[in-house]
């Protein structure tokens, strides 16, 4: 399949966390069009796994839909150049108090590539080392413990939403069973 071409790039907002920009493309058949793109520095989110089996999540309100969710702890990179598997790191002591010395790759996510660039990376992590939460001052979180079948149900049952959540419960069941 053959790509489109990116004719010119306007960057219409530059935000703290995200960039708004109008992407002028031209597709393979030569019509051309704009589309609405937001870039994102890229984020985390990791799987913890405590000494029972448990998958450690927190509960925490989202103003983008005005709602609380139940997620894997996760954070957006502080810049382009911040390594993936370090972000992890940092958000599983800043969420829930842990630290890891034996953080693994689970698999990379793209949120909504139909229109950001946002790319998260999961991790896991079954060797929990207790430290100290670390809660940005706005930041206000519940934490909760789950089995994996108990979430696999909650998504199932419509209670898991979060697409990153959604995917890095499923990628570890499935890593758990082969």
């Amino acid at each position: 399949m053959e790509k489109f071409k990116i004719l010119d790039v306007n960057l219409e907002k530059h935000g703290r966390i995200l960039d708004y920009y109008t992407y002028h493309v031209q597709a393979p058949n030569g019509n051309v069009a704009d589309w609405d793109v937001i870039e994102h520095k890229g984020a985390a989110a990791i799987v913890p796994i405590d000494k029972d089996g448990r998958v450690i999540m927190v509960r925490q309100y989202r103003g983008a839909i005005d709602d609380i969710l139940l997620e894997i702890p996760a954070g957006g990179r502080d810049s382009v150049d911040e390594d993936f598997k370090d972000c992890a790191a940092r958000e599983l002591e800043e969420e829930i108090g842990y630290r890891s010395d034996d953080i693994k790759h689970l698999l990379d996510y793209h949120t909504a590539a139909g229109y950001t660039s946002e790319r998260i990376q999961i991790y896991y992590t079954e060797n929990l080392i207790p430290s100290k939460q670390n809660l940005d001052e706005n930041e206000f979180i519940q934490i909760e413990r789950y089995t994996v079948d108990e979430l696999v149900w909650m998504i199932a049952a419509g209670e898991i939403t979060d697409g990153k959540t959604i995917a890095g419960i499923m990628a570890y069941k499935l890593l758990r069973e082969l």
